[in-house]
């Protein structure tokens, strides 16, 4: 697996999550990142056990971009304490079907994920099983149909991104599963992860890494302001 490594220090590994990826071993059995990178790791590092490599936040299969893990056990209670903190700071590019009504918004909902399905839903407040989202976006640019939004995640539900966006008639291109009628077979998917802002989990300083979408269909529309 071609994995690219954005930085890396004793307690933090950033890389470039592939897309069609799994994050971590499912059903499918295809090779997932954790293992792959456990298994670069042990061969690089020339290490005779076991690698630990810890496993702080998740992206979707179809999604790419950038993504953390922990090298160390210290660096991953501080990551998931500021992951329950909300000072672990995700911003992600992704390109959806029609303009959104406002320049800029905060959207709130109320989920609720039926597995069976591995579907998410949006609920009434008043359901006790559903779960508060909230993200900003901010529209960037149009083209062709299409609208280019700059997303600041809030909380981190499963597909929050997908089922709020596309509850609102804006799913996102090459989105088969909250994009079925207006999305075709083989379109991948335009939601990547463009940045990830943490507190180094020992030096208490702030540490920035940003990942760019490929500059292939639809992301090459605004080449000019993603790069």
């Amino acid at each position: 697996m071609d994995i690219r490594i954005l930085h890396e220090d004793n307690h933090l590994l950033f890389v470039e999550k592939p897309v069609n990826v799994p994050v971590q071993a499912d059903q499918s059995q295809d090779k997932d990142l954790l293992t792959a990178l456990k298994d670069y790791i042990k061969v690089r590092d020339e290490k005779p056990g076991n690698v630990y490599l810890g496993l702080v936040h998740r992206l979707d299969r179809p999604v790419g971009g950038v993504m953390v893990f922990a090298k160390t056990s210290k660096a991953a209670s501080r990551l998931s304490d500021q992951i329950r903190r909300n000072v672990f700071d995700k911003e992600y590019l992704t390109v959806v079907r029609r303009r959104p009504n406002k320049h800029k918004d905060q959207l709130k909902d109320f989920l609720i994920k039926n597995k069976e399905e591995n579907k998410v839903y949006t609920s009434s407040h008043k359901n006790k099983k559903a779960k508060k989202a909230l993200l900003d976006y901010e529209l960037l640019g149009e083209n062709k149909g299409l609208s280019l939004l700059h997303i600041l995640l809030h909380t981190g539900r499963p597909h929050q991104i997908r089922v709020q966006l596309s509850s609102r008639g804006w799913p996102i291109y090459g989105d088969q599963k909250y994009g079925e009628k207006v999305n075709k077979p083989g379109q991948q998917i335009a939601l990547w992860s463009h940045s990830l802002t943490i507190e180094h989990p020992t030096k208490k300083e702030e540490v920035k890494v940003v990942s760019q979408p490929p500059m292939d269909f639809p992301w090459h529309l605004w080449s000019d302001l993603i790069s």
